[in-house]
């Protein structure tokens, strides 16, 4: 599914014992810009958990909502919480409409989940999603490859800073939340 409009960049690393999501702050109508600074990222389960959403933001509020049940569900689970989520993402009338992706990290890893019944766990923790995901998910693993000393939170600023200089969905005001155990 193609996802327009934002960036959505997450970084795992079990060795600095941090997670990092980030988005842009660039909302869109069709063609037009219409907010500079929209939340896309959310702690979530008294700040355990960060989840990110790449598309529709009605749908995408709607899946925070419904993760968030998950966790407590199921105790802050990830793994558990995400499977569940996709099952009913997958299998509801009314979720399987449902235009978004979601990226979601704690301590325990780093998931990306889909309407489709994904629950897919990147080798190299890292995932972009959104239309200058891709952009931002390549710097940064060029720059975890040739700059293995750097801290996780400079990788992150420079490829969403390089995602919004080249994608026209994406703009530099970008939002961090760290997870740090």
């Amino acid at each position: 599914m193609p996802i327009h409009g934002t960036t959505i960049l997450a970084v795992y690393d079990p060795d600095q014992r941090r997670a990092i999501l980030a988005c842009d702050g660039q909302a869109t109508l069709n063609d037009q810009v219409i907010k500079h600074s929209a939340q896309k990222v959310r702690p979530l389960h008294d700040g355990q958990v960060l989840a990110g959403f790449a598309g529709a933001t009605a749908d995408s509020l709607t899946l925070f909502e419904r993760f968030e049940g998950k966790l407590s569900e199921y105790g802050g689970n990830l793994r558990r919480s995400a499977v569940e989520l996709a099952k009913e993402w997958r299998t509801d009338r009314m979720l399987r409409r449902l235009e978004a992706l979601m990226a979601v990290t704690s301590e325990e890893g780093l998931l990306l989940l889909s309407g489709a019944g994904d629950v897919i766990e990147p080798d190299d923790g890292l995932i972009g999603i959104g239309s200058g995901g891709m952009t931002a998910l390549a710097a940064a693993r060029a720059l975890r490859r040739t700059h293995v000393d750097m801290p996780i939170r400079d990788v992150v600023q420079t490829a969403m800073q390089i995602a919004s200089e080249i994608d026209v969905y994406t703009n530099d005001r970008v939002t961090m939340e760290e997870l740090e155990w």
